[in-house]
């Protein structure tokens, strides 16, 4: 036989100890003082137990139980083995205790990080519906634009991020989660508003805008598809806040850029005016980002599906 004390060394810890079933199953065994009764408990047949106390023996070779009819009794070897099984199978108790801890933690808490069109009028929505699913979960939010939404969640401040750009950011994961389009907007009284004709995407790009600023995806967007026009000419203002970007449009500063969601009740009551554009693809995809690697799990994972479901994977290098 070979004395357990002698195993390889370097082999693998898995190899040498037994597995958490067949432990339980000789503590059940020594308590119980028979094995059909232990198998009984552990809920498999007795010849299924037999067999992985043979296995066991053979494993760490030495006998473990005598069998008579009147029982099985642990050998010499077995009762010294069966204190061992008990402080391995107590500190697995102990590791999935912590284990459930530290999942009902995560799961308490979510952090999500979104730019500002999808804090503003689509996060709202998905939220309550969250909170009737899990009431428990307390959720932070960080509203951004896009590039800084995709750095808190690269720097694992967030557990979830939500962005408007033409591209992912390296190092992260994502999937399409809705889709929107910019608007060229004028204040009813601007010459542009009076147009009997779509713009040519030349004169957008060579007239001073109200923008969003550098980093937020309506931003990146414009700045994309002006490339080919030599690019926005120096705007107008620069202005981090939806709802200052549509005032200054609507106080006659002059035209501006903005979600098609954001402008929706302004269009509707003629407080603003949409300007068509000729030849320009101003749509654009919302995405919810999470780090590189798998899906995200608990309230994160409950709150992506709330968005879009079967949505398909952009994944970055």
């Amino acid at each position: 036989m070979t004395d357990v004390s002698r195993a390889p060394e370097g082999q693998p810890l898995a190899h040498r100890v037994p597995d958490l079933g067949a432990l339980e199953l000789l503590l059940a065994v020594a308590r119980l003082g028979s094995l059909g009764r232990a198998a009984r408990e552990t809920g498999i047949s007795q010849p299924a137990a037999s067999g992985r106390i043979q296995a066991m023996e053979r494993q760490l070779g030495v006998a473990l139980l005598d069998r008579s009819p009147r029982g099985s009794r642990l050998t010499d070897a077995g009762i010294l083995v069966t204190e061992w099984a008990r402080r391995v199978v107590e500190s697995a108790e102990a590791f999935d205790a912590g284990a459930q801890a530290l999942r009902a933690r995560q799961d308490s808490r979510l952090r999500v990080a979104a730019s500002m069109t999808i804090a503003e009028y689509l996060l709202p929505g998905w939220l309550i519906a969250l909170h009737r699913a899990r009431p428990g979960t307390a959720v932070s939010l960080y509203a951004g634009n896009s590039d800084s939404v995709g750095a808190r969640v690269l720097a694992h401040e967030a557990d979830l991020g939500f962005v408007e750009g033409p591209t992912v950011p390296a190092g992260l994961d994502a999937t399409v989660i809705g889709h929107d389009r910019l608007v060229v907007v004028a204040a009813p009284g601007h010459p542009w508003a009076r147009r009997r004709t779509p713009l040519d995407p030349s004169e957008l790009a060579a007239t001073g805008l109200i923008l969003r600023e550098p980093g937020s995806g309506n931003r990146q967007v414009l700045d994309a598809v002006l490339a080919p026009y030599g690019g926005p000419a120096a705007p107008l203002l620069e202005l981090a806040s939806t709802t200052a970007l549509k005032a200054a449009v609507m106080g006659g500063v002059g035209p501006c850029v903005l979600s098609e969601l954001a402008v929706a009740e302004e269009l509707a009551a003629r407080r603003l005016v949409a300007v068509p554009v000729s030849g320009l693809d101003l749509g654009r995809e919302l995405r919810a980002v999470w780090p590189s690697g798998p899906r995200p799990t608990g309230p994160a994972r409950e709150l992506l599906a709330l968005t879009r479901q079967g949505a398909p994977t952009v994944r970055t290098p």
